[in-house]
């Protein structure tokens, strides 16, 4: 291997499974493999429903094990959720899933301190009950949060288990409620008025800057030689992703992250803070090199996901072949609906939510799917179209990144839906962005229009155009609102 290819470490956290990717950089080249994947499975514990932090962190050691020497790791996860620790830095419980039920009413406790109208214009984040401003109102009279000396968030935890240093990164912290997104520091008042102690957060830092090197216990574990550094990325998954989309200089574009989620919007240099961005429930997060990611949370795959676990494991590549004979746009559902948000029952909450509009009930695995599928494409399009308007650019193509990228049919939907074409691909476009900004902190990558010059040479990409009539999807985004 030439001594110009350094290779990268990116561990990954999804939802439902993490992996730890290794990627080699060259001036001309990048290659992404997968060294481990390994399962992530919420418990539900009397208390709640829980994340298993302890498993993942024997999946990421297990990983490093596994990608062998390596010039540095980043770590990626979801957002929002957190690990408390106590005065000697110990873990004081199983970090609280975004999906538990203890964020409930929370909210309108928090509106009546700062008006929602006031709370997104200082933070532009979107409403969603589990940011972390609401779990932390909710987790106010508990005690492990009387008892904690520091606040870590997921990928920030897991990055002080390997080096012993503590930080905040930037693009996830974008997403606690707590960010000013036109400062890019904490929002002290909003803070101070709902009683949230800033002083529990490590110091922020950016995509990019070192986060300590491996601990001798962590190299002795996995068998590396040191010193490993460990580098600070977009440690939100979805910033990773966002930086990986391989948008061509110039090019106007939305992108559309999907996985368990789908995030919709565009890239931004400011942030959106109207009235009406706030009533369409748009976000304003942060990115790399100073940009904001303006986007909508969509249920995404999640709600086929459900389904698939609920008709036990079918498999998925004959599923979607019966579900595109399945006549189009026969029966769509809202799929940004919080009605959706918790586990179980997934097919019969898409029943009843067609049932409620008056349009057929898919009965059949098939139908269910092609309800799913079309919906999301419809709330892709609605995303899409939202976003434009509401912020005043226009886009001429959507980028589609992540494990979505795999379901041929829904690429298609979207760009049907979209009336716009549709460049699928990367499918690990989280890993691949966390790989991007470690190169870069090391010199073999420059800015982000560089990086993504790259990932253009050398990613498969899929080109989707529109197909058939427009019209049929504003007549089906219309029985959304009957009933």
């Amino acid at each position: 291997m030439s001594a110009a290819v350094k290779s990268y470490a990116a561990v990954d956290l999804g939802a439902s499974s993490g992996r730890v990717m290794v990627g080699r950089v060259g001036p001309d080249s990048l290659e992404l493999a997968e060294a481990h994947r390994f399962p992530n499975r919420p418990v539900r514990v009397p208390e709640g429903l829980r994340w298993d932090v302890l498993a993942l962190y024997a999946g990421v050691l297990d990983g490093l094990r596994a990608v062998g020497q390596v010039d540095s790791v980043g770590i990626d996860s979801w957002a929002v959720d957190y690990g408390l620790l106590d005065a000697g830095g110990a873990l004081l419980g199983n970090p609280v899933h975004y999906r538990d039920s203890r964020t409930e009413g929370v909210a309108e406790k928090v509106w009546a301190t700062v008006p929602a109208e006031e709370l997104y214009a200082a933070t532009g984040l979107q409403y969603a009950p589990f940011n972390t401003l609401y779990q932390l109102t909710a987790a106010q009279v508990s005690a492990q949060l009387s008892y904690a000396e520091r606040l870590l968030l997921i990928p920030d935890l897991l990055t002080y288990w390997l080096t012993g240093e503590q930080g905040t990164e930037l693009t996830n912290a974008s997403t606690t409620q707590l960010i000013d997104p036109r400062t890019r520091d904490w929002s002290y008042s909003i803070a101070s008025r709902l009683g949230i102690d800033l002083s529990l957060f490590a110091p922020l830092r950016q995509p990019g800057d070192p986060a300590g090197v491996l601990r001798p216990e962590v190299l002795e574990e996995t068998g590396l030689a040191g010193p490993v550094p460990v580098t600070a990325v977009g440690s939100h998954d979805t910033a990773s992703a966002v930086a990986a989309v391989p948008a061509e200089g110039g090019e106007r574009f939305a992108y559309i992250c999907t996985g368990t989620w789908s995030l919709a919007g565009l890239e931004l240099d400011a942030p959106v803070l109207s009235e009406e961005s706030r009533a369409a429930n748009f976000t304003n997060e942060l990115g790399l090199d100073g940009t904001v990611r303006y986007l909508r949370n969509i249920m995404g795959l999640w709600l086929l996901q459900e389904c698939v676990r609920a008709w036990e494991d079918p498999e998925l590549g004959a599923l979607l072949l019966d579900a595109a004979k399945v006549p189009a746009l026969r029966s769509v559902v809202d799929a940004g609906d919080a009605a959706f948000l918790a586990p179980g029952r997934m097919p019969e909450r898409i029943a009843e939510a067609c049932r409620a509009t008056g349009q057929p009930v898919p009965a059949s695995p098939a139908e269910v799917t092609r309800c799913i599928l079309d919906s999301l494409a419809l709330a892709h399009r609605r995303a899409v179209a939202d976003a434009q308007r509401l912020a005043g650019h226009s886009v001429d193509v959507v980028h589609v990144v992540g494990g979505g990228t795999r379901n041929a049919l829904l690429c298609q939907l979207t760009a049907d839906a979209c009336g716009l074409p549709v460049v699928a691909g990367p499918t690990e476009a989280a890993a691949l962005g966390n790989v991007l900004v470690q190169a870069r902190a090391h010199g073999l990558v420059g800015d982000l229009a560089d990086g993504r010059r790259l990932l253009t040479r050398t990613q498969p990409l899929t080109r989707y155009e529109p197909q058939g009539d427009a019209a049929r999807w504003s007549e089906a985004e219309a029985r959304l609102t009957r009933g």
